[in-house]
């Protein structure tokens, strides 16, 4: 195996995950990425065995310079887009940040696929279960809908869970699956949406292979523990280490899908080596829902905490109430299974975070942000 692999965003959690895993399956890779402090801290600390690995390229840059990008495109084979701002409430007031770094580069990269030599066959691009915005429900009545986006009223008096947008009755989460129309809630989620459509109509029309993966939410070791705005396991993983509180949103009955790293980067290789996944936009999850409330709580068992969580009754504009995968498509086109249970991924996740230097907590200055811009109750 000696193909050429670019991985943009490639120093970061998910980037540095499958770099270890397909250096080892004999690839030659480049990453490029820009270290932001945001995620790697203000002193980055880079896996050093991976940079002396001769068969990796390290380009410190940012997405956005097409001129290193124009380079950095020119022997590769194919290329896995990982690199994107990702905080969904950060994106709600820094909007034409996120659409430059995640929409705008993803344009470019494709305009120099487009004019410039190169030798791409294929691109993977992570994209995120957030363009859903609110997942599929069960309406006893209707079957399967899709509510739209919970209002400021509605959260104001506490009316956690969505109603059936046919006949106001109540509703039962159930798996989302890939045809499920989308509707971003979040400035992040529209980035996300559109990279998706940028990539899916580019590939086709320059006949270069594309897959686009809906990642739910992702841990495991590795990921980065100095973002306050995404991550929910590190902003909790750090606030329990400290001894403070631990305060949840809404009911803490809110659930997500929670899925560990190394089945992420399991289903990118797959799409990566798989005909069967070109022109394919697939879900990559567990399958399952979690409350936040129970993973903070199982959190709190494994790094021996303290403090047990506080459900709070506070909201954010913008956030959803369930959502979590549908995997019969990936299964059927990948044949890709979830290997890690949340049990032991939260095992392992919390080992490493003992072995880590203890950060700094961003939370509490990350949401009076979202206070002061109204965003928050």
């Amino acid at each position: 195996m000696n193909k050429h692999i670019l991985i943009t965003g490639g120093a970061g959690f998910i980037g540095t995950n499958l770099s270890r895993k397909l250096l080892a399956d004999g690839y030659r890779i480049s990453v490029l990425d820009n270290l932001s402090p945001q995620i790697h801290g203000p002193y980055p600390q880079l896996d050093e065995a991976m940079l002396r690995d001769g068969r990796i390229h390290f380009i410190r840059a940012d997405v956005r310079q097409s001129g290193v990008l124009e380079q950095a495109l020119q022997t590769v084979d194919t290329v896995v887009h990982l690199a994107a701002e990702t905080g969904t409430a950060q994106s709600m007031y820094q909007i034409a940040h996120y659409n430059e770094v995640n929409t705008q580069a993803t344009a470019q990269l494709l305009d120099i696929l487009a004019n410039k030599p190169n030798t791409v066959k294929k691109i993977v691009l992570a994209s995120s279960r957030s363009i859903y915005g609110e997942g599929a429900y069960a309406c006893l009545t209707h079957g399967t809908v899709y509510p739209g986006a919970r209002s400021a009223a509605q959260l104001k008096n506490h009316q956690w869970d969505p109603l059936c947008p046919t006949c106001n009755g109540p509703l039962r989460a159930i798996p989302t699956p890939e045809t499920a129309r989308p509707s971003p809630a979040s400035i992040y989620a529209a980035t996300k949406y559109a990279q998706e459509d940028l990539i899916r109509i580019a590939g086709d029309s320059l006949g270069i292979s594309t897959a686009i993966l809906r990642f739910q939410n992702v841990y495991g070791a590795g990921q980065s523990l100095n973002n306050p705005y995404t991550g929910i396991l590190s902003i909790f993983s750090t606030r329990i280490r400290r001894g403070m509180s631990l305060p949840i949103f809404e009911d803490g009955l809110e659930s997500r899908d929670f899925v560990h790293v190394n089945d992420i980067v399991q289903a990118i290789q797959l799409a990566m080596e798989s005909d069967a996944a070109s022109g394919a936009t697939l879900n990559v999850g567990a399958g399952e829902p979690t409350s936040v409330l129970d993973i903070a709580n199982l959190l709190v068992d494994a790094l021996g905490g303290t403090v047990r969580p506080e459900v709070t009754g506070q909201y954010r504009l913008g956030d959803i109430r369930h959502c979590y995968a549908d995997l019969s498509q990936i299964k059927a086109t990948l044949n890709f299974t979830p290997q890690v249970s949340l049990a032991r991924g939260i095992e392992e996740f919390a080992a490493w975070v003992s072995s880590q230097p203890l950060p700094e907590d961003g939370l509490d200055k990350a949401n009076e942000e979202l206070k002061k811009r109204k965003m928050m109750s």
